[in-house]
């Protein structure tokens, strides 16, 4: 059995207003990135592509060699879109089960990605998750409360997101060919165009995405007090 992870690292980051994009920001001295690189290292992971824009290709070269991250065996291109850049990472991918990951998620350890290995293994499509610990209110464009869902039927949808290969690898040909652009994650893609039901598997609270400013300054808090 092969498992590889695909790292995206293409996005802007235009909300982070920093010249620096987020997943090159540094914390504790090291970049955004390097966290969900070595923690893939670390892993049962086989061999990790990682997705970055063309302007930042060498860059990424250069923290791969510089921190001795063997286990990245391509560096390759974004696309226009996320669903772009995953299916370009699919193209370079030859194994039995994918993990897909934000690598402005810094925080991933290595019990979600067991659970997310596991969670591939038994029902071919699982995603990372956490159940919301606040009361939901859907509500219309001006802002009236239209419905108010059960609390515990939502869940907070994270990274890594995990498939069969082959699963994941048909639902992304059969999405270049519709051009959806309201597609936000890898789940959508099977939920749409896949033939599995995705499952949730334990990730963590703390499994935080970068997007805001003030994002890096928890992301240091809670590395603080992990000991990371």
């Amino acid at each position: 059995m092969k498992v590889n992870a695909i790292v995206l690292a293409a996005g802007s980051g235009s909300r982070m207003k920093s010249k620096t994009k987020k997943q090159f920001m540094t914390i504790k001295g090291k970049p955004v990135i390097w966290f969900a690189l070595n923690a893939f290292q670390k892993s049962m992971v086989d061999e990790i592509i990682l997705v970055t824009s063309k302007e930042d290709v060498d860059y990424c070269k250069n923290i791969i060699k510089k921190y001795n991250l063997t286990k990245v065996s391509s560096i390759i291109e974004g696309g226009k879109e996320r669903y772009n850049s995953v299916y370009n990472g699919l193209k370079e991918t030859k194994c039995d089960y994918v993990l897909i990951h934000d690598g402005a998620r810094p925080l991933i350890n290595q019990q979600i990605i067991d659970n997310c290995i596991n969670g591939a293994i038994k029902y071919k499509a699982c995603v990372a998750g956490v159940p919301v610990k606040d009361t939901i209110k859907i509500v219309d464009e001006k802002g009236i409360v239209i419905d108010t869902p059960p609390r515990n039927q939502i869940w907070i949808t994270q990274t890594p997101q995990a498939f069969e290969d082959k699963l994941i690898r048909e639902a992304y040909e059969n999405i270049e060919r519709s051009d959806n652009a309201l597609i936000t994650d890898d789940a959508m893609v099977v939920e749409k165009y896949g033939n599995a039901k995705v499952h949730f598997v334990e990730g963590a609270y703390d499994n935080i995405k970068i997007t805001t400013p003030e994002d890096i300054i928890l992301c240091e808090c809670l590395m603080q007090n992990k000991h990371v």
